[in-house]
């Protein structure tokens, strides 16, 4: 996965990538010139007492040692851009894939997973890029130059680079091996904590309620804990990494300055090459170590990036058309025809052969108790969900056909839980439409019963919104949600229980003023209350996600026994 995803969000930046190899290429040639020039100033210079000679050579690895740091700085910015572009779409890509999904694929990972896959996921791969382009690269290039020119000095001491790489590979490897699973399961941990931490910050107000504060931290203490233990086992095994790398470093130098030392006592070897092999086999461990501390990183990379693919390779259960209808015959007309809907390997279905009908000036009200599929479906309609069985049409046209842009400009929505974005009043209620002028907010904001509280605000329309609208009460932002949808003057409204926070008067002005303005169009709303939709044109009653009744209020009241019970029940409730 690590592989393919490189390979995909790599490919714009092939130019810059070849230009990281090309500077390293040259940069690590010149480090590599660098201790044979050394060796010659030992060997014709300082051994033969030439002080021109000396200068003349020392002026050419001055020159070589410019070269290698003008194409080192080169790779790096290059290799920075390239990660950081590569980084940038990598988010880009997973936000615009879980902009398509559905409300199937959002509940399957849920959001604390999808934050940590958009931020710290990315961030590791991105980061294997970036050394990649400034240390991996180079490595094995010096390695292999390494060896040549080690062995241009000498080939009685090429036994040493043998054993010293094979062991430092060995001991690096087996640490490497050790610490893959538990890359894995860091990951996993990351994600449990950022869990706790949004529901705790989501919460808090529920928490502090219920004086729940100690299992809150105590629960959050479990979490951090095992990411903790995670963490500090990787950081044994790392700590293991330097001293084995130094240990068969020192004990290589040794060995050359000992062998070498008999063989230019010899004669076989002067002390010039001997210090140039040295350097070589010091350049050779260290680019080897360079590469096994990338190697560190890869496993870690590896679980992101098999994260990040997890969610760029899963296909939306809710797919745009191949060939979508964008214009319709009919006008504010829902229809639903057998819908039947059941999530992926649950046993029973949450909706069962629903049929209904909505047209054009028509309010119909959904009642039923908790859990009788009321929300799933009025999701149907936008297409929230896919019916798995049946069809549901709006404006006559199946909305799996329909252009998904045609279909949402139809709708206005207004979600069970309001929810605004941070920003101001004005961008709030713009966002249902866009080009919305200031007369056409406040009017969505007076039917909405909202132009009373916004007004008395010092700062009106541009009163700021904290994310999520936590700054105005539950009523408000109920409000606000409900300007959003009206100010798009939409065909088919849907009301998800967005009336509950509100007081029986605001209720009562709130459908008043709305009711001019749907006397064309459809209006489905999903209630609790009996006497909020009491003179809907027709009330559709769910039980265990099956239509058992459908009629005006006193039809109901005749056939239904469900709507009886509701009926009763409330009643009673309100008589006590």
């Amino acid at each position: 996965m690590l592989v393919r995803l490189l390979t995909v969000y790599l490919k714009p930046y092939t130019r810059l990538l070849v230009a990281v190899v090309v500077f390293q290429l040259v940069g690590t040639i010149a480090s590599l010139y660098l201790p044979t020039l050394n060796a010659d100033i030992i060997d014709n210079g300082v051994a033969k007492g030439d002080t021109g000679y000396i200068l003349q050579v020392g002026a050419v690895m001055l020159a070589v040692s410019l070269v290698q740091v003008v194409c080192s700085v080169a790779a790096v910015w290059f290799g920075a851009r390239s990660a950081m572009g590569f980084g940038r779409d990598v988010r880009g890509g997973i936000f615009t894939q879980v902009g398509r999904f559905s409300a199937k694929e959002m509940g399957r990972f849920g959001a604390p997973t999808l934050i940590t896959r958009t931020t710290n996921d990315v961030q590791q791969v991105q980061m294997l890029v970036l050394l990649t382009c400034t240390m991996m690269v180079a490595a094995p290039i010096t390695a292999v130059g390494g060896v040549f020119m080690a062995l241009k000095q000498d080939v009685g001491l090429a036994w040493i680079i043998v054993v010293s790489v094979t062991v430092l590979v060995a001991a690096i490897g087996l640490i490497i091996s050790r610490m893959v699973p538990q890359f894995q399961r860091m990951q996993k941990r990351l994600d449990a904590v950022n869990r706790v931490l949004r529901e705790q910050i989501s919460g808090i107000r529920v928490v502090r309620a219920f004086v729940r504060e100690d299992e809150e931290r105590e629960r959050f203490g479990v979490a951090n804990d095992d990411l903790t233990d995670t963490a500090m086992r990787v950081g044994r095994l790392m700590a293991y990494m330097f001293p084995t790398v130094l240990l068969v470093l020192n004990v290589s130098s040794v060995a050359v300055m000992w062998f070498g030392g008999h063989r230019v006592d010899q004669g076989d070897m002067q002390v010039g090459s001997l210090t140039a092999f040295l350097s070589y086999l010091m350049q050779i461990l260290m680019s080897i170590m360079m590469a096994t501390f990338m190697l560190v990183l890869v496993p870690r990379a590896s679980v992101s990036a098999d994260r990040i693919t997890e969610v760029l390779g899963t296909e939306p259960s809710v797919l745009p058309p191949v060939g979508p209808v964008t214009t319709t015959t009919e006008r504010a007309t829902v229809e639903l025809r057998g819908a039947t809907f059941a999530y992926p390997g649950a046993e029973d279905p949450v909706l069962r052969d629903v049929s209904m009908r909505c047209g054009p000036g028509m309010t119909t009200a959904i009642l039923g108790g908790t859990g009788s599929g009321k929300t799933t479906l009025l999701n149907l309609i936008p297409r929230l969900f896919d019916a798995t069985e049946g069809e549901v049409l709006v404006d006559g046209v199946d909305v799996r056909e329909l252009d998904p842009a045609t279909l949402h400009s139809i709708i206005g929505l207004v979600p069970q839980k309001a929810f605004l974005f941070s920003g101001t009043i004005r961008s709030n209620i713009q966002y249902g439409k866009e080009d919305a002028t200031d007369e056409e907010v406040w009017e969505a904001l007076r039917i909405a019963q909202a132009d009373d509280f916004v007004s008395a605000l010092e700062l009106g329309l541009d009163s700021p919104v904290s994310q999520g609208g936590t700054n105005f009460s539950g009523g408000q932002r109920q409000r606000l949600a409900m300007a959003r949808a009206i100010v798009r003057r939409p065909e088919i409204y849907l009301f998800d229980d967005s009336f509950s926070a509100l007081d029986m008067a605001t209720d009562a002005r709130l459908r008043a003023a709305l009711r001019p303005i749907t006397l064309e169009a459809t209006v489905i709303v999903v209630a609790q209350r009996v006497s909020s939709v009491i003179d809907a044109d027709q009330i559709i009653v769910l039980d265990d996600g099956a239509v058992v009744g459908a009629g005006t209020h006193d039809e109901l009241l005749e056939s239904c026994a469900t709507y009886q019970e509701i009926v009763a029940s409330q009643e009673l409730v309100e008589a006590a």
